[in-house]
Protein backbone atom coordinates (compact mmCIF):
# COMPACT_ATOMS: atom_id res chain seq x y z
CA UNK A 1 0.00 0.00 0.00
CA UNK A 2 1.37 3.38 -1.03
CA UNK A 3 1.82 6.23 1.41
CA UNK A 4 0.40 9.67 0.59
CA UNK A 5 1.37 12.63 2.74
CA UNK A 6 -0.38 15.99 2.59
CA UNK A 7 2.14 18.32 4.20
CA UNK A 8 1.28 21.22 6.50
CA UNK A 9 3.77 24.08 6.16
CA UNK A 10 4.33 26.65 8.89
CA UNK A 11 2.40 29.85 8.19
CA UNK A 12 -0.96 30.57 6.66
CA UNK A 13 -2.31 28.02 4.20
CA UNK A 14 -5.62 27.48 2.45
CA UNK A 15 -7.35 24.78 4.44
CA UNK A 16 -9.68 23.81 1.58
CA UNK A 17 -6.74 22.45 -0.44
CA UNK A 18 -5.93 20.09 2.45
CA UNK A 19 -9.43 18.99 3.43
CA UNK A 20 -10.61 18.77 -0.18
CA UNK A 21 -7.63 16.69 -1.25
CA UNK A 22 -7.97 14.39 1.76
CA UNK A 23 -11.67 13.80 1.17
CA UNK A 24 -11.41 13.05 -2.56
CA UNK A 25 -8.33 10.84 -2.21
CA UNK A 26 -10.02 8.91 0.60
CA UNK A 27 -13.21 8.46 -1.43
CA UNK A 28 -11.20 7.15 -4.39
CA UNK A 29 -9.60 4.56 -2.11
CA UNK A 30 -13.01 3.49 -0.75
CA UNK A 31 -14.43 3.12 -4.26
CA UNK A 32 -11.38 1.12 -5.35
CA UNK A 33 -11.91 -1.32 -2.45
CA UNK A 34 -15.63 -1.55 -3.20
CA UNK A 35 -14.66 -2.91 -6.63
CA UNK A 36 -12.86 -5.76 -4.86
CA UNK A 37 -9.33 -4.36 -4.84
CA UNK A 38 -6.91 -4.00 -1.96
CA UNK A 39 -6.44 -0.44 -0.63
CA UNK A 40 -4.27 1.60 -2.99
CA UNK A 41 -2.92 4.04 -0.45
CA UNK A 42 -3.00 5.44 3.05
CA UNK A 43 -3.53 9.21 3.16
CA UNK A 44 -2.11 11.15 6.11
CA UNK A 45 -1.58 14.80 7.01
CA UNK A 46 1.84 15.65 8.46
CA UNK A 47 4.03 18.61 9.34
CA UNK A 48 6.52 20.10 11.77
CA UNK A 49 3.76 21.81 13.74
CA UNK A 50 1.58 19.99 16.27
CA UNK A 51 -1.39 22.26 15.72
CA UNK A 52 -2.22 24.95 13.18
CA UNK A 53 -5.13 27.33 13.65
CA UNK A 54 -6.68 28.63 10.44
CA UNK A 55 -9.63 30.72 9.29
CA UNK A 56 -9.33 33.26 12.12
CA UNK A 57 -9.38 30.44 14.65
CA UNK A 58 -12.49 28.67 13.39
CA UNK A 59 -10.49 25.69 12.14
CA UNK A 60 -7.49 23.80 13.44
CA UNK A 61 -5.30 21.04 12.02
CA UNK A 62 -3.49 18.41 14.07
CA UNK A 63 -0.95 16.84 11.72
CA UNK A 64 1.22 13.91 12.68
CA UNK A 65 4.92 14.55 13.22
CA UNK A 66 6.58 14.51 9.81
CA UNK A 67 9.89 13.47 11.39
CA UNK A 68 8.32 10.05 11.95
CA UNK A 69 7.91 9.56 8.19
CA UNK A 70 11.14 8.21 6.74
CA UNK A 71 9.77 7.46 3.28
CA UNK A 72 6.58 8.07 1.33
CA UNK A 73 5.33 7.59 -2.23
CA UNK A 74 3.40 10.78 -2.96
CA UNK A 75 3.62 14.20 -1.32
CA UNK A 76 0.96 16.88 -1.79
CA UNK A 77 1.80 20.50 -0.97
CA UNK A 78 -1.26 22.68 -0.23
CA UNK A 79 -1.89 26.23 -1.37
CA UNK A 80 -0.13 29.01 0.54
CA UNK A 81 -1.20 32.54 1.32
CA UNK A 82 0.71 35.36 -0.32
CA UNK A 83 3.52 36.12 2.15
CA UNK A 84 5.88 33.88 0.21
CA UNK A 85 9.21 35.20 1.51
CA UNK A 86 8.07 34.57 5.09
CA UNK A 87 6.72 31.08 4.33
CA UNK A 88 9.92 30.00 2.58
CA UNK A 89 12.03 31.32 5.45
CA UNK A 90 9.94 29.49 8.07
CA UNK A 91 9.89 26.13 6.26
CA UNK A 92 13.54 25.31 5.61
CA UNK A 93 13.23 21.96 7.40
CA UNK A 94 10.18 21.02 5.32
CA UNK A 95 11.94 22.09 2.12
CA UNK A 96 14.85 19.79 2.99
CA UNK A 97 12.41 16.95 3.76
CA UNK A 98 10.68 17.41 0.39
CA UNK A 99 14.00 17.28 -1.43
CA UNK A 100 15.01 14.11 0.41
CA UNK A 101 11.69 12.40 -0.35
CA UNK A 102 11.90 13.17 -4.07
CA UNK A 103 15.47 11.90 -4.28
CA UNK A 104 14.30 8.74 -2.50
CA UNK A 105 11.71 8.07 -5.18
CA UNK A 106 8.60 9.95 -4.02
CA UNK A 107 6.48 11.99 -6.41
CA UNK A 108 5.45 15.52 -5.45
CA UNK A 109 2.33 17.47 -6.39
CA UNK A 110 1.86 21.12 -5.50
CA UNK A 111 -1.49 22.87 -5.31
CA UNK A 112 -1.78 26.46 -6.53
CA UNK A 113 0.79 28.64 -4.70
CA UNK A 114 2.25 25.56 -3.05
CA UNK A 115 4.50 25.73 -6.12
CA UNK A 116 6.56 28.35 -4.26
CA UNK A 117 7.49 25.79 -1.62
CA UNK A 118 8.22 23.17 -4.26
CA UNK A 119 10.31 25.59 -6.34
CA UNK A 120 12.40 26.50 -3.31
CA UNK A 121 13.74 22.92 -3.24
CA UNK A 122 15.51 23.51 -6.56
CA UNK A 123 13.76 20.47 -8.05
CA UNK A 124 12.01 22.66 -10.63
CA UNK A 125 15.09 24.51 -11.85
CA UNK A 126 15.19 24.38 -15.65
CA UNK A 127 11.74 22.78 -15.70
CA UNK A 128 8.15 23.96 -16.15
CA UNK A 129 5.35 24.47 -13.65
CA UNK A 130 2.05 26.25 -13.08
CA UNK A 131 0.63 28.24 -10.18
CA UNK A 132 -2.10 30.81 -9.58
CA UNK A 133 -2.07 33.49 -12.30
CA UNK A 134 -2.22 36.19 -9.63
CA UNK A 135 1.07 35.00 -8.16
CA UNK A 136 2.99 34.95 -11.45
CA UNK A 137 4.98 38.16 -10.88
CA UNK A 138 6.19 37.05 -7.43
CA UNK A 139 7.01 33.58 -8.71
CA UNK A 140 9.11 34.90 -11.60
CA UNK A 141 10.86 37.29 -9.21
CA UNK A 142 11.84 34.51 -6.83
CA UNK A 143 12.44 31.72 -9.37
CA UNK A 144 13.65 33.16 -12.70
CA UNK A 145 15.13 29.81 -13.79
CA UNK A 146 11.75 28.06 -13.91
CA UNK A 147 9.51 28.12 -16.97
CA UNK A 148 6.19 29.31 -15.54
CA UNK A 149 3.32 28.20 -17.79
CA UNK A 150 0.59 30.25 -16.24
CA UNK A 151 -2.07 29.35 -18.79
CA UNK A 152 -1.95 25.62 -18.05
CA UNK A 153 -4.13 24.02 -15.42
CA UNK A 154 -1.74 21.12 -14.80
CA UNK A 155 1.94 20.86 -15.70
CA UNK A 156 3.64 17.49 -15.48
CA UNK A 157 7.38 16.92 -15.07
CA UNK A 158 9.03 13.60 -14.17
CA UNK A 159 7.63 12.81 -10.73
CA UNK A 160 6.49 16.42 -10.21
CA UNK A 161 3.01 17.82 -10.81
CA UNK A 162 1.83 21.40 -10.38
CA UNK A 163 -1.49 23.09 -10.99
CA UNK A 164 -3.07 26.52 -11.38
CA UNK A 165 -5.06 28.60 -8.96
CA UNK A 166 -7.63 28.15 -6.23
CA UNK A 167 -10.12 25.29 -6.64
CA UNK A 168 -8.48 24.01 -9.81
CA UNK A 169 -6.67 21.71 -7.35
CA UNK A 170 -9.72 19.47 -7.76
CA UNK A 171 -8.55 18.71 -11.29
CA UNK A 172 -5.05 17.95 -10.05
CA UNK A 173 -6.45 15.44 -7.56
CA UNK A 174 -8.47 13.75 -10.33
CA UNK A 175 -5.29 13.66 -12.44
CA UNK A 176 -3.46 11.87 -9.61
CA UNK A 177 -6.34 9.45 -9.05
CA UNK A 178 -6.38 8.48 -12.73
CA UNK A 179 -2.59 8.05 -12.64
CA UNK A 180 -2.52 5.86 -9.52
CA UNK A 181 -5.88 4.08 -9.85
CA UNK A 182 -7.54 4.21 -13.28
CA UNK A 183 -9.84 6.29 -15.47
CA UNK A 184 -12.97 4.67 -14.05
CA UNK A 185 -12.11 5.73 -10.50
CA UNK A 186 -11.33 9.27 -11.65
CA UNK A 187 -14.67 9.48 -13.48
CA UNK A 188 -16.48 8.20 -10.40
CA UNK A 189 -14.88 10.91 -8.23
CA UNK A 190 -15.61 13.58 -10.83
CA UNK A 191 -19.29 12.63 -10.70
CA UNK A 192 -19.52 12.34 -6.92
CA UNK A 193 -17.78 15.68 -6.34
CA UNK A 194 -19.14 17.27 -9.54
CA UNK A 195 -15.75 18.26 -10.96
CA UNK A 196 -15.45 19.08 -14.65
CA UNK A 197 -12.78 16.71 -15.96
CA UNK A 198 -12.48 18.53 -19.29
CA UNK A 199 -10.75 21.62 -17.93
CA UNK A 200 -7.15 21.94 -19.12
CA UNK A 201 -6.52 25.68 -18.90
CA UNK A 202 -6.97 28.53 -16.42
CA UNK A 203 -6.66 31.14 -19.17
CA UNK A 204 -10.33 32.15 -19.12
CA UNK A 205 -10.00 33.09 -15.43
CA UNK A 206 -6.82 35.11 -15.90
CA UNK A 207 -7.08 38.82 -15.07
CA UNK A 208 -4.12 40.46 -16.75
CA UNK A 209 -2.29 42.85 -14.47
CA UNK A 210 0.30 45.08 -16.09
CA UNK A 211 3.60 44.03 -14.56
CA UNK A 212 5.01 47.31 -13.26
CA UNK A 213 6.88 46.40 -10.11
CA UNK A 214 10.08 45.65 -12.01
CA UNK A 215 11.88 48.97 -11.43
CA UNK A 216 12.98 49.50 -15.04
CA UNK A 217 12.01 53.11 -15.79
CA UNK A 218 12.55 52.78 -19.53
CA UNK A 219 10.12 49.84 -19.69
CA UNK A 220 7.65 51.79 -17.55
CA UNK A 221 7.69 54.49 -20.25
CA UNK A 222 7.17 51.85 -22.93
CA UNK A 223 4.22 50.33 -21.05
CA UNK A 224 2.64 53.74 -20.59
CA UNK A 225 3.02 54.48 -24.30
CA UNK A 226 1.47 51.12 -25.28
CA UNK A 227 -1.51 51.61 -22.96
CA UNK A 228 -2.14 55.15 -24.23
CA UNK A 229 -1.99 54.17 -27.93
CA UNK A 230 -3.93 50.89 -27.97
CA UNK A 231 -6.10 51.81 -30.93
CA UNK A 232 -3.14 52.92 -33.05
CA UNK A 233 -0.72 50.87 -35.09
CA UNK A 234 2.34 50.73 -32.83
CA UNK A 235 5.77 50.27 -34.37
CA UNK A 236 8.03 48.83 -31.71
CA UNK A 237 11.00 49.69 -33.89
CA UNK A 238 10.00 53.36 -33.67
CA UNK A 239 9.17 53.09 -29.95
CA UNK A 240 12.61 51.67 -29.23
CA UNK A 241 14.15 54.52 -31.22
CA UNK A 242 12.16 57.10 -29.22
CA UNK A 243 13.51 55.54 -26.04
CA UNK A 244 17.07 55.66 -27.43
CA UNK A 245 17.63 51.91 -27.30
CA UNK A 246 18.18 49.25 -29.94
CA UNK A 247 15.20 47.05 -30.80
CA UNK A 248 17.09 43.96 -29.66
CA UNK A 249 17.93 45.40 -26.24
CA UNK A 250 14.43 46.84 -25.94
CA UNK A 251 12.87 43.40 -26.45
CA UNK A 252 15.33 41.79 -24.06
CA UNK A 253 14.65 44.30 -21.28
CA UNK A 254 10.89 44.21 -21.87
CA UNK A 255 10.77 40.42 -21.53
CA UNK A 256 12.96 40.49 -18.43
CA UNK A 257 10.76 43.15 -16.80
CA UNK A 258 7.29 41.90 -17.70
CA UNK A 259 7.60 38.27 -18.74
CA UNK A 260 6.08 39.15 -22.13
CA UNK A 261 7.42 40.37 -25.44
CA UNK A 262 6.19 43.87 -26.39
CA UNK A 263 3.76 42.31 -28.89
CA UNK A 264 2.41 39.85 -26.30
CA UNK A 265 2.02 42.67 -23.79
CA UNK A 266 0.06 44.76 -26.30
CA UNK A 267 -2.17 41.78 -27.11
CA UNK A 268 -2.82 40.98 -23.46
CA UNK A 269 -3.75 44.58 -22.62
CA UNK A 270 -6.13 44.73 -25.60
CA UNK A 271 -7.75 41.38 -24.71
CA UNK A 272 -8.12 42.34 -21.04
CA UNK A 273 -10.00 45.50 -22.03
CA UNK A 274 -12.09 43.49 -24.48
CA UNK A 275 -12.94 40.93 -21.78
CA UNK A 276 -14.04 43.65 -19.37
CA UNK A 277 -16.22 45.26 -22.04
CA UNK A 278 -17.79 41.94 -23.01
CA UNK A 279 -18.53 41.19 -19.35
CA UNK A 280 -20.13 44.51 -18.48
CA UNK A 281 -21.45 46.23 -21.57
CA UNK A 282 -23.97 45.90 -24.34
CA UNK A 283 -21.53 46.42 -27.20
CA UNK A 284 -21.32 43.91 -30.01
CA UNK A 285 -18.14 41.92 -30.54
CA UNK A 286 -17.47 44.01 -33.66
CA UNK A 287 -17.69 47.22 -31.59
CA UNK A 288 -15.42 45.79 -28.90
CA UNK A 289 -12.92 44.69 -31.53
CA UNK A 290 -12.76 48.22 -32.94
CA UNK A 291 -12.50 49.76 -29.47
CA UNK A 292 -9.25 47.90 -28.82
CA UNK A 293 -7.75 48.67 -32.20
CA UNK A 294 -8.44 45.57 -34.29
CA UNK A 295 -9.65 46.00 -37.85
CA UNK A 296 -9.44 42.32 -38.78
CA UNK A 297 -12.05 40.21 -37.00
CA UNK A 298 -10.18 36.99 -37.75
CA UNK A 299 -7.00 38.32 -36.12
CA UNK A 300 -8.99 39.51 -33.10
CA UNK A 301 -10.68 36.14 -32.65
CA UNK A 302 -7.37 34.27 -32.95
CA UNK A 303 -5.59 36.45 -30.39
CA UNK A 304 -8.57 36.35 -28.03
CA UNK A 305 -8.75 32.55 -28.18
CA UNK A 306 -4.98 32.17 -27.77
CA UNK A 307 -5.06 34.19 -24.55
CA UNK A 308 -8.39 33.08 -23.03
CA UNK A 309 -8.95 29.66 -24.56
CA UNK A 310 -12.37 30.83 -25.76
CA UNK A 311 -13.78 32.78 -28.68
CA UNK A 312 -15.12 36.31 -27.97
CA UNK A 313 -18.66 35.02 -28.54
CA UNK A 314 -18.19 32.11 -26.12
CA UNK A 315 -16.68 34.44 -23.53
CA UNK A 316 -19.55 36.91 -23.81
CA UNK A 317 -22.09 34.09 -23.52
CA UNK A 318 -20.47 32.79 -20.37
CA UNK A 319 -19.57 35.98 -18.50
CA UNK A 320 -21.74 38.86 -19.72
CA UNK A 321 -23.87 39.87 -16.74
CA UNK A 322 -26.92 40.63 -18.88
CA UNK A 323 -26.71 37.26 -20.60
CA UNK A 324 -26.38 35.54 -17.20
CA UNK A 325 -29.41 37.38 -15.85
Amino acid sequence: MKQVIIVVPKGNINISSITGSFEILTRANQYWQKLGNKPMWEVRIAGYVKELNLGEGFFSLHPIDIKEIAKTDLVIIPSLTYDYDYVLKENKALIAWLTKQYKSGAEIASICTGAFLLASTGLLDGKSCSTHWNAAADFRRLFPNIDLQIDKLIVSEPGIYTNGGAYSFLNLILFLIEKYFDKQTAIYCSKVFQIDMERTSQSRFFIFQAQKNHGDELIHKAQKYIEEHLTERISFEELASKLAISRRNFDRRFIKATGNTPVEYLQRVKVEIAKSTLEKGRKTIFEVMNDVGYADDKAFREVFRKITGMSPLEYKGKYNKEVVV
